[in-house]
């Protein structure tokens, strides 16, 4: 009788018996990417001021940008040059998130090799060469390349800049690429992403 009143109750809540033992864990949780603070000018080492620029990071399969603190010289170079700021933030990149970025679950998926390598003859005055042709970049990769130098004055005001590899090869041509939702939140977009310049 007992066992007959315990199987129905089973079967009144929808839960379906079993021999073998479950194990109870709590729900996996979600990161927060999202920092505490950190959003003011702190001056640098060498008694100057940093400057704050957004740096595009992964997080939870998305590219999601921190605030990241460049010496002036890197940030706002003497040259004023657009090189000199490609290459100050692409080392950005380049570095391992910081323990605090680390636990809010922060990763760069930008490898140590990529670099900025020099113009070609000919090219646009806006134009930025990579080491490597972007269509041969990781989707993570060239997202936040993307998103991080169009966030500044590398970007044009709708949010595209122009990008290249290190040749001018027929198939490979200088693109411009747009720092838009679906890149951010859909990464795989990256490789269809660039129109032909």
């Amino acid at each position: 009788m007992f066992a007959l009143v315990a199987a129905s109750v089973l079967a009144g809540c929808g839960i379906r018996g079993t021999a073998v033992p479950v194990k109870a864990e709590p729900a996996p949780t979600r990161v927060a990417c999202a920092l505490e603070g950190g959003n003011a000018v702190q001056p640098s080492p060498e008694g100057g001021t940093s400057v704050e620029h957004l740096i595009a990071l992964v997080c939870s399969g998305r590219v999601v940008d921190v605030r990241r603190e460049l010496a002036q010289e890197e940030a706002r170079p003497p040259s004023g040059t657009r090189y000199a700021l490609a290459r100050g933030l692409l080392a950005e990149l380049r570095k391992p998130p910081s323990d605090k970025e680390h636990e809010a679950g922060f990763t760069s998926d930008v490898p140590e090799d990529l670099e900025l390598v020099a113009p070609r003859p000919g090219d646009d005055s806006s134009a930025l060469r990579l080491s490597r042709h972007p269509n041969e970049l990781p989707s993570f990769t060239l997202a936040q390349v993307i998103c991080t130098f169009a966030d500044t004055t590398l970007g044009d005001a709708n949010r595209q800049v122009l990008l290249g590899g290190p040749d001018n090869e027929p198939n490979k041509p200088l693109k411009l690429y747009e720092c838009g939702t679906a890149l951010r939140t859909t990464v795989e977009t990256a490789e269809t992403a660039g129109v032909p310049f």
